[in-house]
């Protein structure tokens, strides 16, 4: 039987342990996932993740006051692209999979990009990683492209579907 979605909330100051102990581990466990590298984030001082925690939008999901998911929001700087935003660091720990977790998220940020103005999200995932396509698919993201090598992990190239949601 399935347990109910974690509860997630829009990190903030206090968050950062949380924010660091999500992030690592979601790096240490999913390495081919990210563009990012553990070893890079582990080296990061203290007042890097405030400043990356807070420079961004990201939430948190939470289970019994522990960090279980993490998706953040990159939003475009030009006048021109302000409208648009990329979805990043989308992890879930994978007892929370199947679980509401990752569209609780996914609706969380959905909310506040819409809020805030955004009228597209957008994201890249592994063509590797087809449970993420399809869950991506069923909350309403197409498919745009492909990048041929988004990633490169342990010197193999990774190709990268491009997916997009209009929200606004």
């Amino acid at each position: 039987m399935n347990k109910s979605a974690a509860t997630v909330r829009l990190a903030g100051k206090d968050d950062v342990a949380a924010f660091r102990h999500i992030r690592l581990e979601a790096l240490r466990l999913e390495p081919a996932a990210f563009a990012s590298r553990v070893e890079d984030w582990e080296a990061l001082p203290d007042e890097e993740w405030l400043r990356r925690l807070m420079s961004g939008t990201v939430f948190i999901a939470f289970r019994d006051g522990e960090p279980v998911g993490l998706m953040g929001l990159l939003r475009e700087p030009s006048v021109k692209t302000r409208h648009r935003a990329t979805i990043v660091m989308v992890y879930t720990q994978t007892a929370e999979r199947g679980n509401g977790t990752a569209k609780a998220l996914l609706d969380a940020l959905a909310r506040h990009a819409r809020d805030a103005g955004i009228l597209q999200l957008e994201l890249t995932v592994s063509v590797e990683n087809p449970a993420a396509q399809r869950f991506y698919a069923r909350e309403g993201f197409v498919e745009i492209g492909r990048l041929p090598a988004g990633l490169i992990h342990e010197g193999r190239e990774i190709d990268e579907f491009m997916m997009a949601k209009r929200v606004g």
